[in-house]
């Protein structure tokens, strides 16, 4: 009786660690592309900045609004599709230039 109970909570513990590592590249991920987006970089860098640092199916979107460039960043929970979850990070930098260069939001999924 305590060996299934024992598996049934290391699986757990074990998904739970791999969930906590994904939402910390979660927040790695959009923390990257903020810093790439506000040194003035090409939206294409800055979400391949962004995206390198993300998990595996990681859908980033890139926004200015004003002078600030925003960067979120979700990727769904590794592991078991039954408990589905999806981990999200934004990351919020102000904008080195002052031109209208990236007036309206841009989306790119993988």
């Amino acid at each position: 009786m305590a060996v299934p109970a024992l598996v049934v909570f290391v699986a757990a513990l074990l998904w739970a660690l791999m969930a906590a590592s994904a939402q910390i590249q979660c927040v790695d991920a959009a923390r990257a592309g903020a810093r790439a987006a506000a040194r003035s970089e090409p939206r294409a860098a800055a979400v391949e900045a962004a995206r390198s640092a993300a998990p595996a199916g990681a859908e980033v979107t890139l926004a200015r609004s004003e002078d600030l460039w925003r960067v979120r960043v979700e990727a769904p929970t590794p592991g078991p599709r039954g408990i589905a979850l999806t981990l999200a990070a934004e990351a919020v930098a102000p904008a080195e230039d002052s031109g209208a260069d990236g007036a309206g939001p841009a989306k790119e999924v993988p």
